[in-house]
């Protein structure tokens, strides 16, 4: 099964930006993950056409199943 960490943020100018983790710790919490948005949205790293990250509007994980039917 494959599991995805989608950290979901606010820029400054109100648009929605989404970030993606594949394969996140099994034991992260609710406290890890806020505390790790609050680090990114911090560093004032990342962007959208020039407005920073301003708040965290949610996190979750997303599970799927895939099924090889072939595999060449």
């Amino acid at each position: 099964m494959a599991k995805t960490l989608q950290l979901n943020f606010n820029t400054a100018s109100g648009k929605k930006v989404t970030m993606t983790v594949d394969e996140p710790r099994a034991d992260l919490t609710e406290q890890n993950v806020e505390a790790a948005m609050q680090e990114i949205i911090a560093s004032d790293v990342f962007e959208l056409n020039g407005a920073p990250l301003a708040s965290a509007a949610g996190a979750r994980i997303v599970e799927r199943n895939v099924t090889e039917l072939v595999n060449g």
